[in-house]
């Protein structure tokens, strides 16, 4: 029966790897992917795990909903603050300061951004707002989908080195497997491997090349026109967007809770505040700067994408099958186990996690190798771990939070990415990595 739930989990990726040339959208199959995962277990009473104890079915599914919902409230959350600040125009206050029309010279500096953005916040919540700048510097979508492309690279990238850049470096970090100062120290220098790589090569090829096109013509209107309110909601979104680790660290509540009271902190601002000189009643009854607009905006169908995704991961996590002792492990648990015993290297199976996280989901992957492994807080195998399960998803535009985003905001083709930048997101991982070797353990 596991066999057909593979089976199934296969097709389903298939169909959203095949989105436009089957002109179907890509959040169709995952939802049936998600849910006929689901079924067949149902179905088929197939016994199911919660964190490594038997439990029946509706705990399981009860138990994974929750943590979905945990990402999809962050996202959809996060999401609405960058609408709600681009409604505003906060964004022109930063590009209004990048005069470059190079795409080369653009490359290096979005990447920066996002590299070093992304340690701050997260990687999910750097591409969402990296990418709605994107949308103000180049008005081209083809062109705009290879930046969009590097924002995830370098976001994952920048999110590996940090304790809260990263949903996998966080699981890590609370574990009490690595520390924070610990972590960046080491992780540094091959992070930022990672990134520099791809945009060496990619600077040199002809897409890098030349300038941009000029940007649509503005014909003075208010949808163009800086707004009174431009500078403060800027300020209020990102503050609001960055608060969010910090009331993680004071709080100790997940994050998810931190970006709702941020949400609702730039939700009050926003009524408040007086876009326009002649802002009165009549021109707030039109709803040009209100929530309710800038909730109009947020693409829920790739929120929805993400629930399809993440539900049919938690169906063969929690799947119990039989341990080589014969205990009880979920499917994903058991498949790291088995990877463990065809190669007996620590750090080869954390290259195998790495690529293994661009097709599956890191989060449970990085859980099962947390039993795994009993080494001592900050052991070279942890910040290995740390960082090929954080740049790894790079790889696939579905393997990682942030490209799944990216996806879903700026319509990236699944084999587009896989034919463009797989390979150049390849070469900044395995550079990293052959730095950290050298570095750490001197293979």
């Amino acid at each position: 029966m596991e066999i057909l739930l593979i089976i199934v989990f296969v097709v389903g990726y298939l169909f959203i790897a095949f989105e436009h040339p089957l002109r179907l959208d890509k959040t169709v199959p995952a939802l049936l992917m998600g849910v006929i995962l689901w079924m067949i277990i149902s179905l088929k009473g197939l016994p199911t795990l919660v964190e490594g104890e038997s439990a029946d079915l509706e705990s399981s599914l009860l138990h994974h909903v929750g943590s979905i919902a945990e990402i999809l409230v962050f996202l959809l959350s996060a999401m609405t603050i960058v609408e709600l600040v681009d409604l505003h125009k906060g964004f022109s206050i930063i590009t209004d300061r990048i005069s470059t029309r190079s795409k080369r010279q653009l490359m290096w500096l979005v990447a920066a951004i996002a590299f070093f953005l992304s340690a701050v916040l997260d990687n999910l919540t750097t591409t969402i707002v990296m990418v709605s700048l994107l949308r103000k510097l180049v008005d081209d979508d083809k062109e705009r989908i290879w930046f969009a492309s590097l924002v995830v690279i370098a976001a994952n990238a920048g999110g590996a080195w940090s304790p809260i850049g990263d949903v996998t470096t966080t699981m890590l970090w609370i574990g009490h497997k690595v520390s924070s100062f610990s972590l960046i120290e080491h992780l540094f220098i091959p992070s930022v491997l990672c990134i520099l790589v791809p945009l060496f090569v990619l600077g040199r090829t002809k897409v890098m090349q030349g300038t941009l096109k000029p940007a649509a013509a503005s014909d003075g209107n208010d949808e163009e026109a800086r707004l009174l309110s431009s500078r403060t909601m800027l300020i209020a979104g990102v503050g609001g967007l960055i608060f969010v680790p910090i009331f993680k660290v004071l709080t100790h509540l997940p994050p998810f809770m931190g970006i709702l009271m941020s949400l609702g902190v730039v939700w009050l601002i926003s009524e408040y505040i007086h876009p326009e000189e002649d802002f009165d009643g009549t021109r707030k009854n039109k709803n040009l700067y209100s929530m309710k607009k800038a909730l109009s905006r947020v693409e829920f169908s790739s929120i929805l994408f993400f629930l399809g995704i993440l539900l049919a991961i938690s169906a063969l996590e929690t799947v119990a099958v039989k341990g080589p002792d014969g205990e009880s492990l979920g499917m994903l648990h058991h498949f790291a186990l088995q990877i463990n015993n065809v190669f007996p290297s620590e750090n080869i199976v954390a290259l195998i996690l790495g690529f293994l996280s661009a097709i599956v989901d890191n989060v449970p992957l990085v859980a099962a190798v947390m039993g795994m492994y009993q080494e001592p807080m900050d052991h070279s195998i942890w910040h290995f771990i740390a960082y090929t399960a954080g740049t790894g998803g790079s790889m696939l535009i579905i393997g990682s939070a942030a490209g799944v985003a990216a996806m879903g905001m700026e319509h990236i083709d699944f084999l587009w990415y896989l034919r463009k930048i797989a390979w150049l997101a390849m070469l900044g991982y395995l550079a990293g990595a052959a730095v950290y070797l050298f570095l750490e353990v001197g293979f």
